[in-house]
């Protein structure tokens, strides 16, 4: 039997019912988290629950829990459903009322669902590379909110797909801003590039861990634009993502990334991204 957290309680999976007039069904009016999990562990829990604060604030929801009571919660989510590896979905949305564009008036309690998803780590991708392509980015101008109105992502990875491809790396004319669910980082004379976090992108968990890594490992690191031509010179490129980790990008519009295999800082960031996933989770990954 599955479990699932539903307004501050752990029920049955198949009993967490959502009314058909809740915003975030009618509206996307809402936030979410993904959280991995390994070893029976949540990583960089507290950098997602206080993100998850952060973007649902933004939109004026008020969430009735604490950062340390949702991790609670969470916790007894995960001992309830025995998980090992995979994810934690976690959204949030303005709560039930008759549908208008306005915000509800009157005291309207926010809706609160967490789950969990069994998942394996994506090692032979981790290993070999993905294949990505470039996408016109359509999306609105607050990408730093992690909103459930994810419909400019889902054509954008829907395309990738079509194409025998793993993400689609947008752009907002010549500037390259993320992948379609995930941040994108280039390698140039071994320096590591990517976009700085503004409202044009998420700013990634993954990301910011991977930017710590490189200061405390003397791995030279900027946080700037880049454009569509400084993606194609460039001599290594990556994503990352909570469930990608430290992601290989192989090949781009069908045209190999310099020789068509993973970098030699990309092999080197993967490295010590394990190691804090390990530090963090008391779980041996080689």
């Amino acid at each position: 039997m599955e479990f699932a957290l539903l307004n501050g309680n752990i029920i049955k999976r198949s009993d967490a019912k959502i009314d058909i007039e809740d915003r975030g069904y009618q509206f996307g009016d809402g936030v979410y988290e993904v959280i991995r999990i390994y070893n029976g562990r949540m990583f960089t829990i507290d950098e997602h629950l206080n993100r998850f604060l952060k973007s649902a604030e933004s939109i004026g929801i008020s969430i009735p829990f604490t950062s340390l009571q949702l991790k609670e919660l969470l916790d007894e989510l995960l001992l309830k459903n025995n998980l090992e590896t995979g994810n934690i979905y976690m959204q949030v949305t303005r709560g039930t009322a008759p549908r208008n564009h306005l915000f509800p008036s009157g005291d309207i309690m926010p809706t609160l669902v967490a789950y969990t998803i069994k998942g394996v780590r994506p090692l032979e991708s981790l290993k070999s590379g993905v294949k990505a392509i470039l996408t016109e980015d359509i999306r609105w101008l607050r990408c730093d909110i992690k909103s459930l109105n994810l419909l400019g992502n889902l054509l954008a990875k829907q395309k990738a797909s079509e194409q025998g491809c793993f993400e689609a790396i947008q752009h907002r004319g010549d500037d390259v801003t993320e992948g379609s669910s995930s941040n994108i980082f280039i390698v140039k004379n071994g320096t590591v590039i990517t976009h700085e976090s503004n409202h044009l992108i998420l700013k990634g968990i993954t990301k910011d861990v991977i930017l710590d890594i490189c200061v405390i490992n003397n791995i030279p690191v900027q946080e700037r634009t880049f454009s569509v031509a400084e993606l194609e010179e460039a001599d290594e490129v990556f994503l990352s993502s909570t469930t990608a980790e430290v992601m290989p990008v192989v090949e781009i519009n069908g045209k190999k990334v310099q020789s068509g295999v993973p970098g030699h800082t990309t092999r080197k960031l993967q490295e010590l991204f394990e190691k804090e996933i390990e530090n963090q989770c008391g779980v041996l990954l080689r």
